[in-house]
């Protein structure tokens, strides 16, 4: 449908798209003439981040009026591109606009704004097919880009019906569509009800109420001075495991010819300060047999300084060893990936970096910030860009901390003093500074058995509205792919033919084409 031998009913013409339309760019402006803030005489602009089948208004810059020309406000009807964005996924997104909008769309943007005779819904689900889809991936493949140029859309082949028979087809999509939403709508409700007992269950962990019979039968419950102790003999322990480690890389360096940077001695372990913000840990009533300390009394915090620029942090398809990065851990924890590899003999110098299993990973820059994952066991990796690591200073359930802090509490805890900035980070002391709530290992263990007998089935259900989410979207996708083969609807032999319409709608272009000439 995009390009070469296209089939089409007897009634059907095949044009090129800029025949019933005109592609608009958008609004150039100076950066000290926008604000992220309404203004007096500044006027709204969207941008590709407000493009993703729907347009929303969210994050919207405002750049001074003087800039719009009079076609640069949106209009009902508009089908609005993003032409460039950072970010590929973004790219050739589309989506009409409903109503007439009292603002423009930036220069990475574009407008396409159909002439008569056509009807401008249909041209907007055009841009929603597959067949537009599949385009616009093969270009991003083909060439790498993170740009459409404007011929990307002007030289495309767009199947023209009869005018009654566009109306029959949009009104088709839209009964099969409302009817899809629906659908999709209510497994978007029993999402949100997953993730609101998904909170339930993990409040219930962490207030100890999941394991209040296990506390009572247990005739030896660990109490808090025994915590305490446990910690501190945990740490000093480690300290002096991390001096060993240090001493024999000193000794690998000195035998080095060509030497690197010397392995620095490891800084001596301190209790992190005390909390710099109020995490209302009032509200959170815990057992008296448990503890309230931080990650940083239990875990060794640490990240992979200047990885991107490490002179011996190369990445290699053939590596034998998988770098973790932030991408590796979402919401709900771990997320397997294509990783990048490593040597494990190029980063011998980076030991404190190897993850063995077990270990917290903490994202603490970017969108996923907080997001926090417990490494598998199943092999050992090595710490990437953007992401943290908690390694525990004596036997955890490195499952007991993710869940902790994928917890409504422990998560605001742990993101307390994440800024409302464009780009959200935390600092290593501040990953060190969150308020833990400890207990034994067997009761840590009893713990995430009793999360994970009640989130198993829930997580099996989330995977079903996931794949039914996935299902809806490939039968969206096949009602529009019909709507462009002409199968959705029956062809009527007393429609006047596309021919005659294609007629017209070069006459209305020759005449506005004309009037621009005499302007």
């Amino acid at each position: 449908m995009i390009e070469g031998v296209i089939d089409k009913p007897n009634q059907w013409e095949i044009i090129k798209i800029d025949l019933i339309g005109e592609l608009l760019r958008g609004i150039t402006y100076k950066k000290e003439h926008s604000s992220i803030a309404p203004i007096k005489n500044y006027l709204p602009v969207l941008r590709a981040n407000n493009i993703n089948g729907v347009i929303n208004h969210e994050d919207l810059v405002y750049v001074d009026k003087l800039y719009f020309s009079d076609f640069h406000f949106l209009m009902k009807g508009d089908i609005l591109f993003a032409m460039s964005s950072g970010s590929k996924n973004l790219v050739g997104k589309s989506a009409q606009v409903k109503e007439d909008f009292k603002g423009g769309w930036g220069a990475f943007c574009a407008v396409f704004r159909t002439h008569n005779f056509v009807d401008n819904n249909l041209v907007a689900y055009f841009f929603q097919a597959p067949s537009y889809k599949t385009y616009i991936s093969n270009i991003s493949k083909g060439v790498n880009i993170n740009n459409l140029k404007r011929e990307h859309i002007t030289n495309l082949n767009f199947p023209l019906p009869p005018l009654a028979e566009q109306h029959r087809i949009v009104a088709k999509i839209e009964e099969l569509f409302s009817s899809l939403d629906k659908g999709i709508e209510a497994l978007k409700t029993a999402q949100q009800q997953l993730k609101v007992y998904r909170q339930a269950v993990l409040k219930y962990a962490f207030e100890g109420r999941l394991t209040e019979e296990w506390r009572r039968n247990n005739s030896h419950p660990v109490r808090n001075k025994m915590l305490i102790s446990q910690i501190e003999e945990a740490r000093n322990k480690y300290y002096k495991e991390q001096l060993a480690e240090w001493e024999r890389a000193v000794s690998m360096w000195e035998k080095i010819a060509d030497k690197s940077k010397k392995p620095s001695k490891p800084s001596k372990l301190i209790e992190p300060e005390p909390p710099s913000v109020d995490h209302e840990n009032k509200k959170w009533a815990i057992p008296h047999e448990w503890l309230w300390t931080q990650i940083g009394s239990i875990c060794f915090v640490t990240k992979l300084a200047g990885f991107e620029y490490s002179d011996y942090v190369k990445y290699n398809d053939n590596g034998d060893l998988s770098v973790l990065k932030a991408e590796n851990a979402g919401p709900n924890g771990f997320k397997r990936t294509e990783y990048s590899k490593v040597y494990s003999s190029s980063v011998q110098m980076l030991r404190r970096s190897f993850l063995f299993g077990g270990e917290l990973l903490v994202v603490f820059v970017g969108a996923g910030t907080g997001n926090v994952a417990a490494v598998p066991n199943d092999q050992k990796y090595f710490l990437g860009p953007n992401i943290g690591m908690a390694r525990p200073y004596l036997e955890i359930n490195s499952k007991y901390l993710e869940y902790q802090l994928q917890s409504a509490l422990g998560k605001r805890m742990l993101t307390a003093t994440i800024k409302a900035v464009a780009q959200p980070s935390l600092s290593m002391g501040t990953i060190r500074q969150t308020p833990i709530v400890f207990t034994s290992l067997e009761e840590q263990n009893k713990i995430v058995q009793e999360i994970e007998s009640r989130l198993s089935v829930c997580d099996k259900i989330e995977e079903n509205i996931a794949q039914s989410l996935q299902q809806a979207e490939a039968l969206r996708q096949s009602i529009l792919k019909k709507a462009f083969e002409g199968k959705l609807v029956p062809q009527d032999p007393s429609d006047e033919p596309a021919s005659v319409l294609m007629e017209k709608i070069k006459a209305e272009r020759a005449g506005l084409n004309k009037k621009k000439l005499v302007k």
